[in-house]
C-alpha cells in the first residue's frame, strides 16, 4: 500500500493530533458515552503530543521513539473507536495517515486511514 516515508516529526504529529481531535469533535455526538470516549481519547493524544508541538523539535532519540510508540498506541485506539461509530470521513482519514507518516509508520497509517474514512481514490493519497 502506497505511503510516504517521512522522518520522525513529533512536533508536526502534535499538529495532526489537534486536527484529528477537531475533526472527530465535528462528527460525533458528544452526549453519548461512545462520543465522549472518543473525544477524550483524541484529547489525550493531542495533550500527549503538545509538548513536542510547542517545542518545535524532537527530543533525544530514545525519548522520541518511546513517545512515538505511545502516540501510535493511542492513535490506533482512536481508529478502533472511529469504525464502529461510523464517523470516519476523507479528511479525518487523511489526518490519521499523515499522523502515522510523521511517526515513521507510514505503511500502517496508509491502512488505518482507510478505516478512518479516507477515500481510497483521494488525490491526497500517495500513488
Amino acid at each position: 500500500m502506497a505511503h510516504f516515508d517521512l522522518p520522525l516529526d513529533l512536533p508536526h504529529a502534535g499538529t495532526l493530533a489537534e486536527r484529528i481531535s477537531r475533526y472527530v469533535s465535528m462528527s460525533v455526538d458528544e452526549t453519548t458515552s461512545e462520543g465522549q470516549q472518543i473525544l477524550d481519547k483524541t484529547e489525550e493524544l493531542a495533550a500527549f503530543l503538545f509538548p513536542f508541538h510547542a517545542s518545535g523539535e524532537n527530543p533525544a532519540e530514545g525519548v522520541a521513539y518511546e513517545a512515538r510508540d505511545q502516540a501510535a498506541t493511542i492513535a490506533r485506539e482512536i481508529v478502533e473507536m472511529i469504525e464502529p461509530l461510523g464517523v470516519g470521513f476523507d479528511r479525518l482519514g487523511q489526518a490519521v495517515r499523515n499522523l502515522f507518516e510523521c511517526l515513521e509508520l507510514g505503511q500502517e497509517g496508509a491502512k488505518l486511514s482507510l478505516r478512518a474514512g479516507e477515500n481510497p481514490e483521494s488525490l491526497q493519497r500517495p500513488v
